[in-house]
C-alpha cells in the first residue's frame, strides 16, 4: 500500500504569513493532505519554520532580539497561527535543529567525497561602516534584469532571477544603507551543479507527463540557461556551521540547509516517539512512498534543481518527489503581497477579522495555478455571500430547521425514493467522482467548481421539490425529500471537510456522524441511505455570517483596496 509523503514550503522566521505564502504552499499542502487521509490512506504532512539566513538576521535585529531567541518565538507564534487556519501538519519542525544541522552536514560530508565540493576565491561586497561582507539580503540594489529598484542580493522579488550580490547595480547596505561597498576576496564551498545538470535534466524530464505545466516549464528553463555550479557557504554567524578546516566563522548557505529539513523535521517527528516511527522509512531507500511538494513559483528552481543536485550528488538512495505542484503568485489589487513591506492581508490578520473557513474556502475557488490571481475584498465577500452563505449554509440550515419543525430532531420516516431521487443519486455520483479525481490530481480551481456543482444540485432539489409545501398534504413524500436531502447535506459536508473543516465538522456532528470517510460514487445510493430514518440529529448554529457592503467598504479602507505599485 502506497504511502503519502506531502511537504509544503518552509515559511520563513522573519514574520507572520500573509495570504500569497498559504495559498502559495501550505493551505493546498493541508487540503490534499486531508483528502487522502478521509480516503483511508497513510499520510505523513511536514512542515517547518526556515530560521536561517539574512533574513532570519535582519528581522531579529529590528525586533532587538538575539536571532535564537527571535526564532523560538517566532516558530511558536507560526507553529499556532498555523493550528488556528486548521493546518493539520503532523508536524512543524525548524531548520535550526540539531537533526537539521546534522544531516546538512553529513549531505556537505558526502557530496564532498563525491567530488562535488570546490573551495574557491571569490570577490563579495564588503561593507566597512557595517565591518562585515553582505552577501544575500544584507544588500539590495537594482535588478540587472528587470529594472526593480528593490532586489535583494539573492534574488529578484520581481522578475525571480537568482542574482549574486555583485550583480547588483547601484547596491547598498540592508544594515546602514551605505553606498561606500568594497569588493573582497573570501573563500567559500562551491556545489558543482555543472558536473550534475545531464542527470538533473533527466530526473526533471522523467516527469514531464504529470508535472504541472508551471513546475515543469521552470525546471526547462534553468536546465535550458545552463546549470552554474552554486556558492553554498556564507560569512554569517547563524546557521548551520561548516565542518571544514579554514571554513571557521562560516555557515552554509539557507538555501542549501532548508530543503534538508524536510528530512531533517521528519528525523524530529520520529524522535518524539522513536519506538513506532522510523523516518528513514520514509525517506531512504523507499519504494512505497509517493512524495508531493506544494509551493509557489519563486521556490520551483530550488525544488527541481538545488535539491535535486544535492540529493542525487550524494549517491545515496535518498527519496525524490514524485509530484512538485507549483503556484503563481496571489497579489494584493495588482501588487505583490510582502512580508518586508507588510504589504497585504497577513495569516493574523485574517483570522483576526473572519473564521478560517473563510479564507480557506476563497483561497482554494481562487488559488493562482494557471496564472497570477488578484485578492479583491469585493471577490472575498462574493466568494463566502454566494458560495458559503447562501448555496452550502443556507441548504443546511433550512433543511434541518424544516425537518426538526415537522419530524422532530430524527431523520423523517416514511415513503419510497422516486425517479427524482434516483436521478439526484446518478448526478451526484458523477459530482463525487469528477471532484475525487479533481482533488487526486490537486487542480484547486477545478475541485471548488465540482464542490459548487453539489451544492447547486442539492438546492436544485430542494427548491424544486418545496418539501415544506408537499408536508401539508403528503408527510410521507415529504419525509423521503426531508431524508435525501439530510443525506445529501452529509455527502457534501463530507466532499467539503478538506476545505471548510472546522464548518463541515460542525455539519457532521450536528447529524451525529462519527468516524469520517470519503463517499464512494460507485456505492452512491448507500450513500444516500447513510442516515436512516429515526437516526438523532440536531440544528446547528448559523454556518456562514454574510459579509455587507459596509464591511467590505470598511475592510478596503482598513488594508488598502486601491491599485498598488509594483
Amino acid at each position: 500500500m502506497t504511502r503519502h509523503l506531502i511537504t509544503s514550503a518552509l515559511p520563513y522566521i522573519n514574520g507572520v504569513k500573509h495570504l500569497g505564502n498559504l495559498i502559495g504552499s501550505m493551505l493546498p499542502a493541508d487540503i490534499y493532505a486531508r483528502y487522502l487521509r478521509l480516503q483511508g490512506e497513510e499520510v505523513l504532512f511536514i512542515c517547518a519554520t526556515d530560521e536561517h539566513g539574512t533574513p532570519a538576521e535582519l528581522a531579529a535585529q529590528a525586533a532587538g532580539l538575539p536571532v535564537a531567541e527571535f526564532c523560538r518565538l517566532q516558530h511558536n507564534i507560526q507553529a499556532d497561527i498555523g493550528a488556528r487556519f486548521g493546518l493539520s501538519w503532523d508536524y512543524f519542525g525548524r531548520s535550526s535543529s540539531p537533526e537539521n544541522h546534522d544531516l546538512t552536514q553529513h549531505f556537505a560530508r558526502r557530496l564532498d567525497e563525491q567530488g562535488y565540493l570546490e573551495e574557491r576565491t571569490t570577490n563579495q561586497v564588503y561593507s566597512p561602516v557595517d565591518q562585515r561582507f553582505l552577501p544575500d539580503r544584507y544588500i539590495v540594489g537594482t535588478c540587472p534584469h528587470c529594472g526593480y529598484g528593490n532586489a535583494r542580493g539573492d534574488q529578484c522579488e520581481q522578475c525571480t532571477r537568482v542574482l549574486d550580490p555583485t550583480d547588483l547595480l547601484d547596491p547598498r547596505s540592508a544594515i546602514s544603507g551605505s553606498t561606500d561597498l568594497e569588493v573582497r576576496e573570501t573563500k567559500h564551498l562551491y556545489l558543482l551543479q555543472s558536473k550534475l545538470a545531464d542527470e538533473v535534466a533527466e530526473w526533471i524530464e522523467a516527469h514531464a507527463d504529470i508535472w504541472p505545466a508551471l513546475t515543469l516549464s521552470i525546471a526547462r528553463k534553468w536546465i535550458t540557461e545552463g546549470l552554474h555550479d552554486r556558492g553554498i557557504t556564507r560569512d554569517l554567524d547563524w546557521g548551520v556551521a561548516v565542518d571544514r578546516p579554514g571554513f571557521e566563522g562560516k555557515v552554509f548557505y539557507v538555501w542549501f540547509d532548508a530543503p534538508i529539513e524536510y528530512i531533517g523535521a521528519t528525523a524530529e517527528w520520529a524522535a518524539l516517539d522513536p519506538d513506532h516511527r522510523n523516518w528513514r522509512s520514509w525517506w531512504y531507500d523507499t519504494h512505497d512512498v509517493d512524495y508531493t511538494q506544494f509551493m509557489a513559483k519563486d521556490n520551483v528552481p530550488f525544488h527541481t534543481v538545488s535539491f535535486p543536485v544535492t540529493l542525487i550528488g550524494s549517491r545515496e538512495p535518498w527519496k525524490r518527489a514524485d509530484q512538485i505542484k507549483g503556484f503563481n503568485w496571489l497579489t494584493y489589487y495588482g501588487g505583490k503581497f510582502s512580508t518586508s513591506e507588510q504589504r497585504g492581508v497577513f495569516m493574523d490578520q485574517a483570522l483576526e477579522t473572519f473564521p478560517a473557513d473563510y479564507w480557506r474556502w476563497y483561497l482554494f475557488a481562487n488559488a493562482p495555478e494557471s496564472s497570477d490571481a488578484s485578492f479583491t475584498w469585493d471577490g472575498f465577500a462574493v466568494a463566502v455571500n454566494k458560495d458559503l452563505a447562501d448555496s452550502f449554509g443556507n441548504l443546511v440550515n433550512r433543511c434541518l430547521t424544516l425537518s426538526a419543525k415537522y419530524y422532530g430532531p430524527v431523520v423523517p420516516d416514511g415513503g419510497t425514493p422516486g425517479e427524482r431521487e434516483r436521478q439526484v443519486a446518478a448526478d451526484l455520483a458523477d459530482i463525487v467522482a469528477s471532484y475525487t479525481q479533481r482533488l487526486a490530481d490537486k487542480e484547486l480551481r477545478k475541485s471548488a467548481t465540482e464542490l459548487r456543482r453539489g451544492w447547486s444540485l442539492a438546492n436544485i432539489y430542494w427548491e424544486q421539490s418545496e418539501p415544506w409545501k408537499v408536508v401539508k398534504t403528503d408527510p410521507d413524500g415529504a419525509a423521503v425529500i426531508f431524508r435525501t436531502v439530510i443525506n445529501l447535506v452529509r455527502v457534501l459536508s463530507l466532499l467539503a471537510a478538506p476545505v471548510i473543516p472546522a464548518s463541515a465538522k460542525t455539519v457532521l456532528d450536528a447529524l451525529g456522524v462519527g468516524e469520517t470517510r470519503w463517499p464512494q460514487a460507485d456505492g452512491i445510493d448507500d450513500e444516500l441511505q447513510e442516515l436512516a430514518p429515526g437516526h438523532p440529529i440536531s440544528i446547528p448554529p448559523v454556518l456562514f455570517a454574510k459579509i455587507s457592503d459596509e464591511e467590505t467598504s470598511a475592510l478596503e479602507a482598513r488594508f488598502g483596496g486601491a491599485p498598488l505599485e509594483q
